[in-house]
């Protein structure tokens, strides 16, 4: 069964990312009130971004991933601003640039790469 993945811009710019098989009838409950809490609490409601899915198994696993995202990976979502997407996308934290840097000073034949090699971190961990 068909699904869709929305997210809806509540009145007072907060985000609400759903899903369902019907988006039309979804979106009129929502602006009913029958929708979710949240929803309910920050009438009305505006469409702005949506995806279709050939399940609606699909469409709820994306909802899930949405709702895990910042506030600016979702606004660059609903804008179609897809390399600020990637770009806010990048993990940041520590780990991942130790092992990156670990993995760039071990990468094979390449001595210019190890010569060029910093342990100095971004200033984003200072």
């Amino acid at each position: 069964m068909r699904g869709f993945m929305y997210i809806l811009e509540c009145f007072d710019g907060s985000y609400y990312t759903g899903s369902t098989v019907n988006l039309e009838l979804r979106i009129q409950q929502h602006q009913n009130g029958e929708g979710s809490n949240h929803t309910r609490k920050h009438r009305p409601v505006k469409l702005v971004c949506y995806e279709e899915f050939d399940r609606i198994d699909e469409a709820f696993l994306r909802e899930k991933q949405i709702q895990k995202w910042s506030r600016k990976k979702k606004e660059a979502l609903t804008k179609g601003n897809i390399e600020v997407l990637h770009k806010l996308a990048e993990c940041r934290n520590e780990s991942h640039y130790l092992n990156a840097a670990f993995d760039s000073a071990h990468a094979p034949n390449d001595s210019a790469q190890v010569a060029n090699h910093s342990t100095q971190r971004p200033d984003i961990f200072e």
